[in-house]
């Protein structure tokens, strides 16, 4: 065994020194990073003044209208043809629906899947 004392400082101070090093780094990148950002914020344009905000139109707010749609039919497969591929489909547009009535999921069910329900029985 060794007599000489554990030198116990020398570590300690380094590891000062390293957390010390470290701290002043994150500073500098904070910095940095203000002065960045100052420099962005100053190049855009400046905000619309309030003449220039976006107005109503004269009717006034524009409400939501709640109405069903119908999708068109996918055309038939003629007897002995070839089913049609996504790009000889149109785009498949919408109608307005006769029916006033809203779609609902089933009862019991939450509409989404595992979304907690007992799910339809």
């Amino acid at each position: 065994m060794s007599t000489e004392p554990m030198q116990l400082a020398a570590p300690s101070g380094l590891m000062s020194l390293a957390l010390f090093l470290v701290a002043v780094a994150v500073l500098a990148m904070l910095a940095g990073g203000f002065w960045l950002g100052n420099r962005v914020k100053y190049r855009e344009s400046l905000r619309p003044r309030p003449e220039e905000q976006p107005k109503l139109p004269p009717g006034g707010a524009v409400h939501e209208v709640r109405e069903n749609r119908e999708s068109e039919e996918i055309p038939l497969m003629p007897k002995g043809g070839r089913p049609l591929t996504p790009y000889e489909l149109s785009n498949q547009q919408t109608r307005p629906s006769a029916s006033t009535d809203r779609p609902r999921w089933s009862q019991g069910s939450s509409g989404s899947f595992g979304g907690g329900g007992l799910g339809a029985h």
